[in-house]
């Protein structure tokens, strides 16, 4: 009877405390022109902001395996720099490709605040700049970093763009929130590239609308793999894709611009934009993305 009752204690206890154990304390530092992010005892990612650089970008996304789900560059798209925000084509600018006389997005302010043990904020403002031209845009970008469960690690990007004058972004593929899988986890290795409504790859996903798309493959013995997810509040949602078997994908509303030439914003707009990136375990339906894509966007 004693041992029934404590068994039973032992149980409650321990299905109470799972939740506990799944969320891990998440923390960051700032060294120098990066900041470094931990979940638990895993180093998830860092944050890269140095004045050399095209634009700020996180690299490495280390999935829970602790291997990174993305690439930084290559000789063949040296511009694809892991998780990463820019455009082309921005009032002649380019605020995307290598070159940074080209067009180049400059932090002024990086600072961390620790929401709670489990959230970490990294406040982040940056210039669009480039010599001999007006800045065009200037963004701030509030980025949490959190874990939903052991077998999830989570960011928020939120950003918002300040048109500092009348800005023409010309038709392009390059244009905001993008991401470059590692070449172990590509379609063209056996991985698999899936949107919302359930069309894989770069053939049936290419230029389509959608929530949400997932891209993951085989580590080890196991499945690992990065999720971007738009909010519903974006302007141009949902954007189409622009997608690579190769490893890349993006939701891109400047390649399919309303009159099929260029996006205008005025000066003195705003343009808030909200994106989730689930690395996780599992394919998308272990990992439950279509669930996460619920509850984000309520």
């Amino acid at each position: 009877m004693i041992m029934n009752y404590l068994f039973s204690t032992l149980f409650v206890l321990i299905t109470l405390l799972a939740p506990l154990k799944a969320q891990q304390k998440v923390r960051a530092e700032k060294i120098g022109d990066r900041i470094d992010v931990y979940i638990g005892n895993l180093f998830f990612t860092s944050y890269h902001f140095a004045t050399n650089e095209k634009y700020p970008f996180f690299y490495p996304v280390n999935g829970p395996s602790g291997a990174s789900v993305t690439s930084k560059r290559n000789g063949t798209y040296p511009h694809h720099s892991s998780l990463f925000f820019g455009c082309d084509k921005v009032n002649g600018g380019n605020y995307w490709q290598e070159g940074l006389d080209r067009g180049q997005i400059v932090t002024l302010r990086a600072e961390i605040e620790q929401v709670s043990e489990g959230m970490v904020v990294i406040h982040n403002e940056n210039i669009w700049t480039r010599p001999g031209a007006s800045a065009p845009i200037k963004d701030v970008r509030k980025i949490s970093i959190s874990n939903p469960s052991s077998s999830v690690f989570q960011i928020d990007f939120d950003v918002e763009m300040e048109m500092l004058q009348d800005v023409v972004i010309e038709k392009t593929n390059h244009s905001l929130f993008s991401g470059r899988m590692d070449p172990d986890l590509a379609v063209t290795n056996g991985g698999t590239l899936i949107n919302a409504e359930g069309e894989k790859g770069e053939k049936d996903t290419f230029g389509k609308s959608s929530a949400w798309m997932d891209f993951y493959g085989k580590r080890g013995n196991g499945i690992e793999g990065m999720a971007i997810l738009q909010h519903p509040s974006n302007a141009w949602f949902p954007s189409p894709w622009f997608t690579r078997d190769y490893g890349f994908f993006s939701p891109t509303p400047m390649y399919w611009p309303e009159n099929d030439k260029e996006t205008r914003l005025a000066k003195g707009e705003v343009v808030k934009l909200k994106y989730r990136v689930l690395v996780h375990s599992g394919d998308h339906i272990q990992a439950e993305i279509a669930k996460h894509f619920e509850t984000y966007a309520k």
